[in-house]
């Protein structure tokens, strides 16, 4: 974690007069505490309302409830992203209050704040490094690792980046039963700061259970829960798996392309741009990880630096769920079909300078 402070402390301090990148984000760095405050208030309290509407809504009709729980889920995704910022030391001055804060948001999404935000900032410090995956991110193969793995290997790999395991269970998975457990890596106190979330979590839905009962716990929480943990997901991957995100070996490997090409600016409507925090400006967050939320859509507008990065709207943000693999010679996120593709044009291209070679005897 020191590792990703510094690199990211040295990149923006070096060069500062040269680099007019480092001196437009450096603008938009403080946090306001009025604005930090305000989206605490309009993201936990009617979270918590709708909740509590919900609750009710169970005596009128339960398609209500589902209703209610589309709203419930983008709050709990809003309260998420303040919990992300938190991480970030991004929402306060205060380191101490970052974390306080960070960890309370985090109950409601059932995250650990040590641990999650330890393999986040590794994912900021390796983004589309080739020799770095593998650490809070999705996994990804280039084409050539992909036809060098066994017949099972390549099963396996096909189911995990299927959506609906990617999308539909592998959420749910990660937010209520990895995030239980902690790592080799962690620290003495930061195993006990998973431990106790967890503690915190089960305490807080037993007091649920005994204030509403199992089955009504269960008809709200797990649509909310489960869609929250879904929506999630496709944000972050939807962010570094499009076609033309760069993916870059070590020695090649720039801080600010690497963050302006391999993430997009996922344009999203008013509504949902409001409910995912301003996420969508994916770009301009790896860029400077210390811009709240509340100002990333200023900060886009505001220069033209950052208008000319991959964009992703809802509709053609979708192809990004049938790409699979990474193309080292074209530099493009690819299906499994192009690998079909490929196999057909060189057996072509084999058959064809063997006749090319019969012709000449």
């Amino acid at each position: 974690m020191n590792r990703y402070y510094n690199m990211i402390t040295n990149t923006l301090k070096k060069d500062e007069n040269k680099s007019p990148w480092i001196q437009i984000v450096s603008k938009y760095n403080a946090p306001s505490r009025f604005r930090s405050w305000w989206q605490i208030i309009n993201s936990v309290v009617p979270f918590i309302l709708t909740w509590i509407l919900m609750v009710q809504s169970l005596q009128v009709s339960y398609f209500l409830t589902l209703l209610l729980a589309v709203v419930a889920t983008g709050f709990m995704v809003r309260i998420f992203i303040i919990f992300h910022d938190c991480g970030h030391g991004s929402f306060f001055k205060s380191k101490r209050l970052n974390m306080i804060v960070g960890i309370i948001t985090g109950l409601f999404t059932f995250t650990p704040y040590h641990k999650w935000h330890h393999d986040h900032k590794e994912h900021h410090a390796t983004v589309g490094n080739l020799e770095k995956r593998g650490v809070g991110d999705v996994k990804t193969l280039t084409i050539e690792e992909y036809l060098s793995l066994s017949k099972w290997q390549k099963f396996s790999y096909r189911v995990y980046r299927n959506p609906i395991i990617l999308f539909g269970i592998a959420p749910m998975f990660l937010f209520a039963i990895q995030a239980r457990f902690t790592k080799k890596y962690m620290s003495f106190k930061e195993k006990v700061y998973v431990h106790l979330t967890s503690v915190a979590a089960i305490t807080i839905v037993f007091l649920m259970i005994w204030a509403i009962g199992l089955k009504a716990f269960l008809m709200i929480q797990l649509p909310v829960f489960y869609m929250a943990t879904m929506v999630g997901l496709w944000l972050f991957y939807v962010q570094h798996q499009f076609e033309d995100v760069t993916w870059t070996k070590t020695n090649d490997w720039d801080y600010k392309t690497v963050a302006l090409e391999g993430s997009s600016y996922y344009k999203l409507p008013v509504v949902l741009q409001w409910f995912t925090g301003n996420i969508g400006f994916h770009h301009i967050h790896h860029l400077s990880p210390k811009i709240p939320n509340y100002k990333l859509p200023k900060c886009h507008k505001e220069n033209a630096l950052f208008h000319s990065v991959s964009t992703l709207s809802f509709i053609s943000s979708l192809k990004s769920m049938n790409l699979r693999l990474w193309n080292e010679k074209t530099n493009k996120m690819v299906g499994f079909k192009s690998i079909n593709k490929s196999i057909v044009t060189t057996v072509m291209q084999r058959i064809l300078q063997i006749f090319s070679f019969s012709s000449l005897l």
